[in-house]
């Protein structure tokens, strides 16, 4: 009868445990998959209005200098060379000039943010061709960009990999790990 027992709250305490893991790892998925709410920018800006109406192409705006490991945000001049006549009496266009002339950058909120001790380059996923809404979702669409996916998360990261045969070794991300 005591063997019985103690199996018992052994095997009792093994499977709540595994629950348990199998639980908190289906939650923390779905958290970190739910859309998050978009951040307040400086300035009010649309994805869907200058995709629909400019035709923009995401590195038009978000160009990937040499060597290409991470893609930046526009200059106040880049967007100043259509809003100097385009919308120019709107008041976000009136406050985008002001940045301008003030040679302010503008310090948009972050929506993506890969962690510190990652390695993490846009150039091998856009060589590989990987497109930004693969990662991003479809900012084009998009009135205020949202966090949408999961990409900056290790199961996100994990999770693509394997379904792109890329590899998930450590230290594949994890430089000098």
């Amino acid at each position: 009868m005591y063997r019985v027992t103690t199996l018992s709250l052994v095997f009792g305490a093994a499977l709540s445990t595994m629950v348990a893991v199998a639980l908190f790892g289906q939650a923390s998925r779905e958290a970190s998959q739910k859309t998050l709410p978009a951040p307040v920018q400086p300035i009010p800006f649309s994805h869907k209005t200058h995709n629909s109406a400019a035709h923009l192409k995401c590195d038009q705006c978000h160009p990937g200098p040499d060597p290409g490991e991470h893609m930046t945000f526009p200059a106040v001049s880049t967007c100043m060379a259509c809003h100097i006549s385009i919308a120019k009496d709107k008041p976000a266009i009136r406050a985008l000039a002001e940045y301008g002339k003030n040679k302010q950058p503008i310090k948009w909120a972050r929506i993506y943010t890969v962690p510190s001790d990652i390695f993490w380059s846009h150039k091998p996923h856009l060589t590989a061709g990987m497109t930004c809404q693969m990662c991003h979702g479809e900012i084009s669409e998009m009135d205020s960009i949202a966090r949408v996916t999961n990409v900056t998360t290790m199961e996100g990261c994990v999770d693509c990999h394997k379904q792109h045969q890329a590899s998930t070794g450590c230290d594949f991300c994890h430089e000098g790990k």
